[in-house]
């Protein structure tokens, strides 16, 4: 199967999913994560981490192919992931911060490379899915200026 984006995303509704993405990856990891399953809980945040990468690029280059993104996206979680296994001052006292911690997290765990998986796939999903629905927009938008 090839997946194939026509065009260029619209840097504003991605922006809007980013931001969407953001604040539920937040509360996966604040006090509201109580209230959800502990399957969700635990994993949520690692998931969105790689959606929030994934729109992230999309928004920078949005004539970007899926696969390309998709690979981008990957490997800089993995890189993420694999990074702390890195210990020195200097990172350790970035990562001690909240800031430094939603971007490079604070410890290796193995479990999260199937969460950044995951987050990749959801993301190609929603990319292809938004992509098919703005053709569709623009076919039926032009179908009746042509009447």
């Amino acid at each position: 199967m090839r997946i194939k984006m026509t065009g260029k995303r619209n840097r504003l509704i991605y922006c809007l999913f980013l931001g969407s993405v953001i604040v539920a990856g937040l509360l996966s990891r604040s006090g509201f994560a109580v209230h959800l399953p502990v399957f969700i809980s635990t994993y949520a945040g690692d998931t969105l981490w790689t959606v929030a990468l994934y729109l992230t690029i999309c928004i920078l280059f949005p004539r970007s192919r899926v696969v390309t993104v998709a690979i981008i996206s990957l490997i800089i979680s993995f890189s993420v992931e694999f990074s702390q296994l890195y210990k020195a001052a200097w990172i350790d006292t970035i990562r001690s911060n909240r800031i430094g911690t939603l971007f490079l997290g604070s410890g290796f765990l193995w479990s999260d490379l199937p969460c950044y998986t995951a987050g990749c796939f959801l993301s190609v999903a929603g990319d292809v899915l938004a992509s098919t629905a703005g053709r569709r927009i623009n076919h039926m938008t032009s179908d009746a200026e042509n009447r």
